[in-house]
């Protein structure tokens, strides 16, 4: 391991988005006296009356919810995105917009209201996969849609309206911003290289072993090099593939089994439910073949120091670039521990 990096103040490089990270170990020493989150461990009931997005109940809409057991979709009732509406543009000197369409649906990953991803065994998650998997193919399908977007916000302190465990899918005609620069990146250094970006990447990072938390034949869990919050990590596949259409049977199985090991970690850490934005990064829906594109899922947890102590984005993140202290190297040893 680079001394170096785990010593002195230094700036790490992006390859997927094209920026700059600043990274400050020595500030893991200061004293804490800002804010600190409630943390409430009370235990959640299976099943809550007034919660909409558990089973039999009623949504925000007045649809009923079936007596579902397993994993459950629907069109979210308060998408930010309609495939109903006025077709606009503006175009005004330096003041543009251009209307925007798609389909917005909502993921129960189980009935349980209780449970978290962390909760479920591992076959259960891979029922949760098998349906992502379905819904990525059903909506990328479809002519007017160039990108879906698969995410969970997991606890209030990620903004989650609901703890009923659940992820969503946005699909829509145009690419989002930070996929915008994934695809520019990829796409350059295949042409430059003839290899795809995130594979090389990932064989750089199994050589060295420094950021590893979790492997299996098929997927590794680690902290990407460039990483801003303190405990994000990304989940690879160690075979090439743009998206997840191609998983396999026992693709399904081992990305289940990646996320289980990550989401139980997370939670023994700092023994708490665990807050974090998730998201499945792939290829665009064009029909093109986009083959230096390699499909990835990123954990963003704002947790820092414990529980009760987050992250925050401000003063020189939102007006310079990003920063951290506690190295991703330090942050893979943390997680190592409490391998299960």
């Amino acid at each position: 391991m680079n001394t170096d990096l785990q010593n002195y103040s230094h700036r790490r490089f992006n390859i997927l988005t094209n920026e700059w990270v600043l990274v400050s170990p020595h500030r893991t020493e200061r004293p804490w006296k800002g804010k600190e989150e409630n943390f409430d461990p009370e235990k959640k009931d299976q099943y809550v009356a007034d919660c909409y997005l558990c089973a039999g109940n009623l949504r925000a809409n007045g649809e009923k919810n079936p007596d579902y057991k397993d994993v459950f979709v629907f069109r979210n009732d308060f998408a930010a995105l309609g495939k109903s509406q006025k077709t606009f543009s503006v175009d005004d000197g330096l003041i543009q917009a251009k209307s925007e369409a798609g389909i917005c649906k909502v993921v129960c990953f189980s009935h349980d209201h209780s449970k978290s991803l962390a909760d479920l065994k591992v076959s259960k998650i891979e029922e949760v996969i098998n349906v992502l998997q379905n819904e990525f193919k059903s909506l990328g399908s479809k002519k007017d849609i160039n990108y879906v977007q698969i995410f969970e916000n997991k606890g209030a302190v990620m903004g989650c309206s609901n703890p009923h465990p659940h992820g969503q899918i946005w699909s829509q005609a145009s690419l989002p911003n930070e996929v915008v620069k994934k695809d520019c990146s990829q796409l350059d250094y295949f042409k430059k290289h003839k290899k795809v970006l995130l594979k090389t990447y990932l064989d750089q990072e199994l050589q060295k072993e420094e950021r590893i938390i979790f492997q299996n034949n098929d997927f590794v869990v680690l902290i990407p090099f460039w990483a801003v919050w303190p405990y994000e990590t990304m989940i690879i596949p160690k075979r090439k593939s743009p998206d997840i259409s191609e998983l396999s049977y026992m693709e399904r199985f081992a990305f289940a089994e990646s996320i289980s090991k990550l989401t139980k970690m997370y939670d023994a850490l700092f023994d708490c439910s665990f807050p974090y934005s998730s998201g499945i990064h792939q290829a665009p829906t064009n029909g093109k073949k986009n083959e230096y594109w390699q499909w990835h899922m990123v954990f963003y947890p704002p947790l820092l120091r414990s529980a009760t102590i987050k992250k925050f984005m401000v003063g020189y993140e939102m007006f310079g670039s990003p920063q951290r202290d506690l190295t991703p190297e330090k942050a893979a040893k943390n997680l190592r521990k409490f391998m299960i």
